[in-house]
């Protein structure tokens, strides 16, 4: 799918060359003394105010900083965490809370269920379309706590693996079903459905497909996977409920569609209720027990080292997730606004991502949709004049503490 905003480039370029001046120069003015905002210590309700002070603190897990670089000019926020902090989660969120839609990163956090805790920052997630048929829809893998919302489609992607150590890199979609008479096709996931396309739409797709013709199986999964949510790396059988020679149909609770494009379903036979189907949903590379993941690219860092670009490189509002052994990093430049940030480059943005420490770091969706979100309030200045609706968010979470009940 092509996003229908920011500048898009190739997300595996080589390294970049250390005689590239660009990026010396960028490393040695990117990110000058700043002023610390500690953020640790706010109010429990309504609108935080978050306050400067002359220093962070550390052992309170993590920090804000807004740096403003004159001349260019820049306008840089991080908030950065401590990875030995593990009260400290990431999690994604969906547009339309339960399924997908378009809302902004404050809409989002608002409706989070608040029995997975409180939401101490959030950053814009990944780049999506807005088609009448899947409003939001993500252009690449996003995982949910532990459910799989949308596929991957061959670009950069950052996750925790089942250790909960990040990982980033361009994931490879082997999604796919196997009908009755061995046919193999591959399969989306929440998506919109072209004629000759198989597509599986699950309960955060919303009430109905939104399709139009084909053939479409209401399926439901069996033995140990019934009634569980779809999970990356899983090979399933599902029985056929029930069948619809239309499209728009509604997923019932439990249940999900498989709806087969017309120059498909003209191909197919052995077609019937009670028949069972397999259904995998694995990737290169494998994604086990992953229970947050989200698209983005292109990757900015890699080993330590920044990536290398060719063509046009234009300014526009960037925002990006980095790490390295110690700490966590998302990071929003704001742009296109002359007197206050002009935005960054590909190359720029690496540098700083380098300059912070990071020793990798991956691209987000920009332009309008760069938000920098801390306890309550947007800290960055939105390119549009206010924050833009988009698809999901990637959110620093710390969650709810659960004491065991006294015998």
């Amino acid at each position: 799918m092509t996003p229908t905003h920011g500048l898009q480039l190739p997300d595996t370029p080589g390294p970049l060359r250390a005689s590239n001046l660009l990026v010396g120069w960028m490393l040695a003015v990117c990110l000058m003394a700043t002023a610390g905002l500690e953020i640790g210590n706010l109010k429990a309700s309504g609108r935080e105010e978050i306050s400067p002070l002359t220093a962070t603190h550390p052992d309170r897990g993590y920090s804000y900083t807004h740096e403003e670089v004159s001349g260019i000019p820049w306008s840089i926020h991080v908030f950065k965490w401590a990875r030995t902090h593990r009260e400290l989660v990431l999690t994604t969120t969906l547009g339309a809370s339960n399924h997908l839609g378009m809302s902004t990163v404050s809409e989002q956090l608002a409706r989070l269920d608040p029995e997975l805790g409180s939401p101490i920052a959030a950053v814009n997630g990944d780049f999506y379309t807005n088609e009448s048929q899947v409003p939001g829809d993500p252009r690449d893998l996003q995982i949910y706590q532990g459910e799989l919302i949308s596929a991957p489609a061959g670009h950069a992607c950052f996750w925790l693996d089942a250790s909960g150590q990040p990982r980033s890199t361009n994931v490879i979609s082997h999604f796919a079903c196997v009908l009755p008479d061995g046919t193999r096709h591959s399969m989306g996931l929440n998506e919109p459905r072209g004629a000759d396309a198989v597509v599986l739409y699950t309960q955060r797709m919303g009430a109905t497909t939104r399709t139009q013709g084909g053939v479409e199986l209401v399926v439901k999964p069996v033995g140990a996977d019934a009634g569980r949510p779809l999970r990356p790396e899983s090979i399933l059988s599902v029985r056929v409920h029930s069948i619809r020679l239309a499209g728009d149909t509604l997923i019932p609770p439990g249940a999900w569609v498989l709806s087969l494009g017309p120059g498909v379903a003209v191909k197919t036979s052995g077609l019937a209720e009670g028949t069972h189907l397999r259904l995998e949903t694995r990737s290169t590379p494998a994604l086990p027990e992953v229970r947050t993941a989200i698209g983005g690219g292109p990757t900015l860092v890699r080993n330590g080292r920044a990536m290398e670009w060719s063509g046009i490189l234009m300014r526009h509002p960037r925002t990006a997730i980095g790490w390295n052994k110690e700490s966590f990093f998302l990071v929003e430049v704001d742009g296109r606004q002359s007197q206050l940030s002009v935005g960054m480059t590909f190359p720029e943005l690496a540098a700083c991502m380098l300059k912070l420490g990071c020793e990798e770091a991956m691209n987000l969706d920009g332009g309008g949709s760069a938000t920098l979100w801390v306890r309550g309030n947007v800290m960055n200045s939105p390119s549009e004049g206010h924050e833009r609706p988009g698809a999901n968010s990637l959110v620093v979470l710390q969650p709810r503490v659960r004491h065991a009940r006294s015998e």
